[in-house]
This record gives structure tokens, C-alpha cells and sequence, in this order.
């Protein structure tokens, strides 16, 4: 038995929704409704009464809830107790960060809490998107670090978890230039001659961002997928050798940019989103890490309402695009 299904246990037990409990746990509903039947197989009884709606608990379950909620506890407990047996690890501040901004925001971002917060000892957790908030929603990071656009928010219940926001970041296309510095392939493309396409692989966070820029472009895209993964530095990589257009985040090519290394492939067609720092509500029977909680009581009081990027006033809507290939 596995202590996750005991958590998913008592997420359906709240929400009474098996949809509703993946969504927060992070998983499909298969997936999710398959951890409930073992944790029922483990159990060697019914839990859930699957005739109704919304979904109650058999006289089981209700006992099992009540049980799960006190083993769960203790564990968290006793994780803190012996988290605090580690003195070196006492100042130490867990990020769970996805790949991109662990290459390209993290860095610089640490440097300037120098000076607002002083200096912090962090440790690192480079993830993809998903597992990155897994990391939070298991514990088994102080923070997590991430990016946010409003179409594709993390189902994360704000009565759980806070968050603060750190900045914005603009998801734009770029190219290799040619020898006159004009960009190699320029958008949007023409339907018998494709454009070469570093694309995002399958899931990948910023890859369904890039998804919508291509849905709300107000004229017909035509791109070619060459080559994907679900990391943007691998993308970049590419894109320096002149395979294709890729879509980066802005802090990722700004050195290539004033290189003139990369240049723009196209206007009107970028997404800006926001960074944001998220973590779990601190509750009275948990130990919070002394100096996790003074950097966060800091991120709080530096935070502000950030203004529009400049030239791409959030508020302007776009129309919808006519047309989109991608092979």
C-alpha cells in the first residue's frame, strides 16, 4: 500500500468527484480511479459506493477516512521531526523549478534576493512541469517555481496552497538569421511551402502555450514539425544550428538576441505569462523551515501588481485564426 493512495483516498472523501480529485492529485481519472480499486484491493472491501452521486463512502470507507487522516498527519510529523534531526539541512530551501526556468530565471533570480532578502542556501529540483507539482503536492519541496497563463492554470486548491507572483516572461518565435541578419525562415509560412517547426513534445507546459498562440493568430500559420522535445534549451540548441523556428521564452535567448545568434521569426505572434512562486499553507501540527518562512513573509511583501509588457497590452483580445497546419 502506498501512502499516495491513501492521499487520493481522502481527496475523493472531501470532493465526493473522482474528476474532481484527479484534477487536484495531478493525474487522468483512470489513473486516479485505478489507485482508489488498490487501495480497495489492499483494503479487501468496498470504500466507495459507486451507485450514487456524488460518490459516498461505505461504512468502510468512513472508517478508513477518519483512520487515514490521523496516519497522514503523523507522517508529515514525524517528516518534520526528522527533518529537523538534519541541522545542515535546517537553512536549506527545496525549489522544485521545470527545466526552462531553472536554466534561465532561477539563476538570476536567487542573485537578486541578495539584495531585497540576503543571501538563502537553496537546493535545486529540475523537473518537467508535471513533476514539479507533483513535488509540492507530495511535500517534498519547500517551493515551487513555474510559469502560469490563465488558459492553462494548475489545479491547485487555494485553500491548500498560497502563491505569490515574481514576474512575466514573453514566449515569442526565433530563428537562426542569415547572412544579412535577416531571419532564415520568417512566418507565417505559405500552404505549399511549410516552414521548418522545433516544436514542444506532447504535454510539454509550454508547448499547449504555443498551441494557443498558433489558435489565435489572425492569419494562416503553415509549419513543418522537424524535430520536438519538451525542453526549450534543446530547442535553442536547434534553432542556433538553423533547423527551424522555435518558440522560447524571452530570458533564454536574450544573450543570443544581443549576439544577433537568433532574431525574431515573426510579429504579433507571443504569449506572456506570468512566473509565479507557489507553496502549501503552513497547518498547526506541520514544522515550517525558519528560513523558507522568512523568505516567503519577504516574496509577499515585495510582490506587486505587475504592468502590461510593453506593446502587448494584455487586455487587446485577438481574433480567432482561419487556419493552422502543422504536419
Amino acid at each position: 500500500m502506498e501512502t499516495k493512495w491513501l492521499e487520493d483516498f481522502v481527496s475523493l472523501a472531501e470532493t465526493r468527484s473522482f474528476s474532481r480529485s484527479a484534477q487536484l492529485r495531478h493525474v487522468t481519472q483512470p489513473a486516479f480511479s485505478r489507485r482508489i480499486q488498490a487501495l480497495e484491493a489492499w483494503a479487501g472491501t468496498d470504500l466507495v459506493d459507486r451507485s450514487s452521486y456524488p460518490t459516498r463512502l461505505t461504512p468502510a470507507g468512513e472508517t478508513l477516512y477518519s483512520q487515514s487522516l490521523e496516519v497522514l498527519q503523523s507522517l508529515q510529523s514525524t517528516r518534520a521531526m526528522l527533518r529537523g534531526h538534519t541541522s545542515a539541512g535546517k537553512d536549506v530551501i527545496e525549489f522544485a523549478v521545470p527545466h526552462t526556468l531553472a536554466f534561465t530565471f532561477f539563476p538570476a533570480w536567487v542573485s537578486s534576493l541578495r539584495e531585497k532578502f540576503g543571501p538563502i542556501k537553496s537546493r535545486l529540483i529540475a523537473l518537467n512541469v508535471h513533476d514539479a507539482v507533483l513535488r509540492l503536492v507530495e511535500g517534498s519541496c519547500d517551493l515551487l517555481i513555474a510559469y502560469h497563463h490563465d488558459s492553462q492554470p494548475f489545479q491547485l486548491d487555494p485553500n491548500r496552497y498560497e502563491m505569490v507572483t515574481l514576474g512575466k516572461e514573453v514566449l515569442s518565435p526565433y530563428v537562426k538569421p542569415d547572412a544579412t541578419g535577416a531571419p532564415e525562415f520568417k512566418l507565417p509560412g505559405r500552404a505549399g511551402q511549410p516552414l521548418p517547426y522545433l516544436g514542444y513534445a506532447p504535454g510539454a507546459y509550454l508547448g499547449r502555450v504555443v498551441d494557443l498562440i498558433l489558435k489565435q493568430s489572425s492569419i494562416a500559420i503553415h509549419l513543418d514539425r522537424v524535430y520536438e522535445t519538451d525542453m526549450a534549451e534543446g530547442l535553442k540548441a536547434m534553432a542556433l544550428e538553423g533547423h527551424g523556428i522555435a518558440f522560447l521564452p524571452y530570458s533564454a535567448v536574450k544573450k543570443e538576441l544581443r549576439a544577433k545568434k537568433l532574431v525574431s521569426a515573426g510579429d504579433q505572434l507571443d504569449m506572456t505569462m506570468e512566473i509565479r512562486v507557489y507553496r502549501e499553507r503552513p497547518t498547526s501540527h506541520e514544522a515550517v523551515k525558519s528560513h523558507a518562512q522568512a523568505l516567503w513573509a519577504n516574496l509577499q511583501l515585495n510582490s506587486a501588481p505587475l504592468p502590461p509588457v510593453k506593446g502587448r497590452p494584455d487586455s487587446k483580445p485577438r481574433s480567432l485564426q482561419k487556419c493552422v497546419t502543422i504536419r
